[in-house]
């Protein structure tokens, strides 16, 4: 498809719950497209991973990021709207990917221009079935700008 990379996929999975981060694995090692999955489980690490400080000072920069709101030590929210301000980071699409489907949540992060808001399904194989439309969506038919 025209907007398919040719080139390992980077995404960045913030999440703090390591089932939806095997679930999120396991879908994106299924859809067959060559992705690496990084993962860190709070905001104030992936901040260090983007912006490459820390123990992340090799970190890729990501071709998309899954960013869970509800997180510890610095929620999605703030996370969200660092990115978003920063010139070497606010193009790299932020898909929230929440447990959350309260619409102040979603008004907010739209307010501080997540790419699209998405509440995680209950049941595994939804779960299963948004991880995989999601790569779809952006590796395959959504045209990204190269870094």
């Amino acid at each position: 498809m025209e907007g398919q990379r040719h080139h390992l996929l980077e995404i960045l999975l913030v999440e703090d719950n390591p089932g939806d981060v095997r679930l999120t694995r396991v879908a994106l090692d299924d859809y067959k497209l060559a992705n690496r999955l990084h993962v860190v489980s709070d905001g104030v690490e992936a901040m260090e991973f983007l912006l490459r400080n820390g123990n992340h000072t090799a970190a890729p920069r990501p071709d998309l990021i899954l960013l869970d709101l509800n997180l510890p030590r610095k929620d999605g929210r703030e996370v969200l709207k660092e990115i978003k301000q920063h010139d070497a980071l606010k193009r790299i699409p932020v898909v929230v990917l929440t447990t959350s489907k309260a619409e102040e949540d979603i008004m907010r992060s739209y307010d501080l221009h997540a790419n699209c808001y998405i509440s995680k399904p209950v049941d595994l194989d939804q779960f299963y079935n948004v991880v995989r439309s999601i790569e779809e969506f952006w590796f395959c038919i959504v045209r990204l700008p190269t870094h």
